[in-house]
């Protein structure tokens, strides 16, 4: 599929963010060949992140638990998004370059300059992390653009995303605009923590586009979720996941991403449209398959059809039997060989 934020497929189109997040660590050359990856994978956006570390942190927070695991205790929560920060100017590089690689840029911001630097930079959808759904200053800012919002939840109960929505709305956003991403935060999220049902929940509480931003190890649950009804999926992705920093672990390799995004395009063609009714594959099969009214047995001119004289055999070409009680009693019109077709 030809990388575009719009989609003119006959089936529904799942928008799929390849996450490159901080994966890029402080290189624009390495977030130039995450694109590059993004792009060959046939993904419609990557996604980047947008933070200063002094108005997103305090410099004596903790890491989380698997932060620690990935690049040790020694460095600080500070210290190590320091190192990951894109400045102002890489954001204009990186814009330009997906531009002329015909892939959307998008950039989760983690403050409120971040948030009124992308807005002046004319991003049109705006992603809100889980950590950020309790923020009401932050989510009122975002609601004023009037722009599409992919919200996620993780950590979230249904009380706080109904109170998030209400804020993006009462601020401007149309519920329209709204996709609340079902999330879990841990990294790597354990497969019995996904709950990936709340995706139902969240669409019939909420009256919303639903998505799933995924944290698991491999690419089967965002292709599930696709399934369940997710029309964006968002996904991190590395170069290598031997790298040093601290989501690589938890991120496909380009190989990956190109078979989570292979899968889930088979599954939107496999969704159809919900009608019931013959594909045009398998409309061939029906004659080779099906069966016919046949004689059972050598059936005389005048003589009446009965459960003695016919039964039912392949190939499906002559009378249906589904038209059984019409036939049985009927008088023979011709003589019947034995596996002959009837006709009446």
């Amino acid at each position: 599929m030809k990388n575009s934020s719009t989609h003119s497929l006959i089936y529904p189109s799942t928008f799929i963010i390849a996450e490159a997040g901080v994966n890029h660590n402080g290189s624009v050359t390495i977030a130039k060949k995450l694109i590059d990856i993004a792009v060959d994978a046939g993904a419609d956006a990557v996604k980047f992140q947008t933070f200063k570390t002094e108005k997103l942190v305090c410099r004596e927070a903790p890491k989380a638990k698997y932060q620690n695991k990935t690049i040790g205790e020694s460095i600080s929560q500070f210290e190590m998004l320091k190192r990951l920060e894109l400045s102002h100017a890489s954001h204009r590089i990186l814009i330009e370059y997906c531009r002329k690689k015909g892939i959307t840029f998008l950039s989760t911001p983690f403050d409120l300059g971040s948030v009124d630097f992308l807005n002046e930079l004319g991003l049109k959808i705006f992603k809100i992390p889980s950590g950020e759904i309790t923020n009401f200053p932050y989510l009122r800012r975002i609601g004023s653009f009037k722009k599409k919002v992919f919200m996620s939840s993780g950590m979230s109960d249904m009380d706080e995303i109904a109170a998030a929505i209400d804020i993006l709305i009462n601020a401007g956003t149309k519920r329209e605009n709204i996709t609340v991403l079902h999330a879990n935060t841990e990294y790597p999220t354990p497969f019995e923590d996904v709950n990936l049902s709340a995706i139902l929940s969240i669409k019939k509480a909420f009256l919303v586009k639903v998505g799933y931003s995924d944290h698991t190890p491999g690419i089967e649950i965002p292709v599930a979720a696709v399934a369940l009804g997710a029309s964006v999926i968002e996904k991190h992705f590395t170069l290598d996941k031997r790298m040093e920093g601290p989501d690589h672990k938890a991120s496909l390799e380009p190989q990956e991403l190109r078979a989570m995004i292979k899968a889930v395009r088979n599954i939107e063609k496999a969704l159809g449209d919900g009608i019931k009714r013959p594909s045009a594959s398998e409309i061939k099969n029906k004659g080779v398959v099906r069966k016919s009214i046949v004689a059972g047995k050598n059936i005389k001119k005048g003589e009446a059809f009965s459960v003695k004289n016919l039964t039912v055999k392949r190939p499906g070409f002559g009378i249906s039997p589904i038209e059984w009680d019409n036939i049985i009693g009927k008088k023979a019109k011709k003589d019947f060989m034995s596996d002959e077709m009837i006709q009446i």
